[in-house]
């Protein structure tokens, strides 16, 4: 049955897997509960989605929006500090040391963005989203869609090209 909402939906769940692992820094445990509160709430409300709307969008915006509720509530609570360490498995082929140690250092410079900077780079750079749908997904004007994506991009490239140490190096520091 093609019509039937469920579906339709099933298409886009490896991407909400990836953005909601993202989102929640490579927990898997809390991605899959995401997904899933996402894709309960996607069928509860599934008569209030528009015919002529984007699914994709509308399943990434419900993801976004489960996500920054979750977040506040634990904000508030004040129960759960997650911690900024990343565990970062690179390959480990031998012969393939100096890619390992990028990718090692990519994941490491995108997981010290800000949020909102690594929201949209996962967006428009891994799931391929427009700008268009990206600024729905966060709630945001395209504007500041392209201004956090300018930013992250900068900061990952002076990251990756020795600019700036990692936040850990520099509170090591003294000058």
């Amino acid at each position: 049955m093609p019509d039937h909402p469920a579906a339709q939906i099933e298409a886009h769940i490896p991407g909400l897997r990836r953005f909601a692992r993202q989102l929640l820094r490579g927990d898997p445990e809390r991605a899959d509960d995401l997904v899933q509160d996402t894709l309960e709430r996607a069928l509860s409300r599934w008569h209030l989605r528009r015919n002529d709307g984007d699914m994709h969008g509308w399943l990434y915006t419900i993801l976004y929006h489960r996500f920054l509720t979750d977040l506040h509530r634990e904000k508030r609570r004040n129960a759960h500090h997650r911690s900024t360490d990343v565990a970062v498995d690179g390959p480990e082929v031998e012969g393939q040391q100096e890619a390992a140690l990028i990718h090692r250092d990519l994941l490491r410079a995108f997981a010290e963005l800000p949020e909102e900077q690594r929201s949209v780079l996962f967006l428009v750079t891994v799931e391929d989203l427009s700008y268009g749908e990206a600024a729905r997904v966060l709630g945001v004007p395209i504007g500041t869609v392209m201004s956090r994506l300018s930013r992250g991009r900068e900061k990952l490239r002076r990251y990756l090209s020795g600019e700036r140490q990692p936040v850990k190096a520099q509170l090591g520091k003294v000058k």
